[in-house]
C-alpha cells in the first residue's frame, strides 16, 4: 500500500513537471505555451494533489508575459527599447518554467518573478 501512495505521488510529480515545461511549446506552436498548461490544469486540478497552486502560478505567468509583450511592442516605435524588453521577456520565458519545473521535480513550489495575479 504505502508503495502504491509513492508511485501515485511519483506519477502527480510528474505530470506537474511536465505542465511547467509545456509553456515552452510557445517558442514552436507561438501559443501552445498558454494553452496546454490551462487545459492540464483546468482538468487535473481537483485530483492532482498541488496541480492547482502550480497551474495557477503558470497561467498567471504566461498572462503577464502576454501583457508585458503586447506593452513591448508600442514601445519599440517610440523609444527603440521594446526589442530589448521582449529579448529580456523571452528569456524569462524560456528560462522560468525550466527552473522550476526542476522545483516542482524537488517538490517544491513555483516561483515566477514579475507575475501579475490574475488567476488566484
Amino acid at each position: 500500500m504505502e508503495s502504491n501512495y509513492h508511485t501515485l505521488k511519483r506519477n502527480y510529480n510528474q505530470l506537474i513537471v511536465i505542465t511547467h515545461l509545456t509553456q515552452l511549446l510557445t517558442y514552436i506552436t507561438g501559443f501552445g505555451g498558454l494553452v496546454v498548461p490551462l487545459i492540464i490544469w483546468a482538468t487535473q486540478k481537483d485530483r492532482v494533489e498541488e496541480m492547482d497552486a502550480h497551474g495557477k502560478s503558470i497561467l498567471n505567468f504566461q498572462l503577464s508575459i502576454l501583457i508585458y509583450s503586447i506593452i513591448s511592442i508600442p514601445l519599440i516605435l517610440v523609444f527603440g527599447l521594446g526589442i530589448i524588453t521582449l529579448i529580456l521577456i523571452a528569456i524569462l520565458a524560456f528560462v522560468m518554467p525550466i527552473v522550476n519545473a526542476i522545483k516542482a521535480s524537488n517538490g517544491e513550489l513555483p516561483s515566477y518573478p514579475l507575475s501579475l495575479n490574475f488567476v488566484s
